[in-house]
């Protein structure tokens, strides 16, 4: 009987095999470490590239000061004292409450991926709107000012949903509707202040001031807060709870994460956005109304403009994420800048338009981001 074959031990298993050892598996490569891990997690928290962006807004603002030869520490603690001067509280709150309004107009198409850049001619027909109804209907206040509002809502919310056709129908994005459509409607309300409503031998282009029956209902004694702030919190309530408690504000987010596999799940995305650009350009008329119906009580051509409502409302809004609980604490930051920078600019001669160089640089950062996300989601579900 013939002998069994003479066997070489080996690692790779099989005895009889001449190879070496065994490649260790895949699983059994090092792993990172804890401190790696931990890292690489921190990076990715949606709240890194805010964060961020705010960091580096205020050292693009600290290199421009030092560049100019003065004390970046001054400024900046100018403007926070100034914010916070408990004497101009009232009017710091007032200014807060506009920037909340504005920024949900902004929020409302950003929870379905859109930009609006209309805000602006939505603001300024809110505000015509109010005016030509406060001061053209003898009715009592109770029924007048509410009126007012709603008026102003229903026509800038009617100019805001323009742009949603145009982006089913037509191809046009919304935000280039939005921007292109905006001057258009400050151009009109500008000309209708300056001639058929301006006030008779005024040096400046403003129309009468609303008779006592439509100006906004005053909280005791404080002389920039009136009703009017407690309508524009209450619409952040309002979008707070159908963004997390309704259909709608689940369908805004899914489409928003990804557009194309909202539309397969059944989400029509032409209406939603109709009824979202529609609600963001409400909510910027509300905001006209309440502005024009407080002191001076008259619409002022650039007035509602000039502040930078709408600039400071989209940063916010971005810097939020469009998410409704964290825009009245983002808010507060526009606010700060907004304020704050007469005092930056009487304290330590530094012009105020830096604030506004701070919020660009904020809107640029988290824009880039928002686009990238939405790209590489694109990307991904083709």
């Amino acid at each position: 009987m013939t002998a069994p074959p003479e066997t070489t031990p080996g690692a790779s298993g099989a005895p009889g095999s001449s190879r070496g050892p065994a490649t260790p598996a895949a699983g059994d490569a090092k792993a990172p470490s804890r401190g790696r891990r931990l890292a690489t997690a921190a990076l990715r928290h949606p709240a890194v590239v805010p964060i961020g962006a705010v960091v580096l807004a205020l050292l693009i603002g600290a290199v421009i000061i030092l560049a100019a030869g003065l004390d970046p520490i001054t400024a900046y603690t100018a403007v926070i004292q100034n914010s916070l001067d408990p004497g101009q509280l009232d009017y710091t709150f007032s200014v807060w409450a506009f920037i909340c309004g504005m920024a949900l107009a902004a929020a409302i198409p950003l929870r379905m991926g859109e930009f609006n850049l209309g805000g602006n001619g939505q603001l300024v027909l809110g505000g015509l709107t109010a005016t030509v109804i406060a001061s053209s209907l003898p009715l009592p206040s109770i029924v007048l000012i509410p009126l007012a509002v709603i008026g102003a809502a229903v026509v800038a919310g009617a100019f805001g949903a323009i742009s949603a056709p145009l982006a089913t129908r037509f191809g046009i994005p919304i935000i280039i509707s939005t921007l292109l459509l905006s001057p258009v409607a400050v151009a009109v309300v500008s000309y209708l202040v300056r001639f058929p409503l301006g006030e008779a031998g005024s040096a400046v282009a403003q129309t009468t001031r609303l008779p006592e029956g439509a100006r906004m209902w005053a909280l005791g004694d404080l002389s920039y807060s009136n009703a009017g702030l407690i309508i524009i919190v209450l619409l952040m309530v309002v979008f707070w709870v159908v963004d997390s408690r309704t259909a709608v504000g689940f369908e805004l987010r899914v489409v928003g994460a990804n557009r194309r596999f909202g539309a397969y799940g059944g989400v029509r995305v032409g209406r939603l956005a109709l009824g979202a650009m529609a609600a963001a350009g409400a909510a910027a008329g509300v905001v006209g109304a309440v502005i024009v119906m407080s002191s001076p009580f008259r619409l002022i051509d650039g007035a509602l403009i000039s502040p930078g409502y709408t600039f400071a409302g989209l940063a916010a809004a971005l810097l939020a994420g469009g998410r409704p609980a964290l825009i009245p604490v983002t808010a507060i930051l526009f606010t700060v800048l907004q304020v704050g920078g007469a005092g930056m600019e009487r304290s330590a001669d530094v012009p105020r338009q830096l604030s506004d160089v701070l919020q660009g640089v904020v809107i640029v950062v988290l824009a880039l981001r928002t686009v990238l996300d939405q790209r590489r989601t694109e990307r991904s579900s083709a």
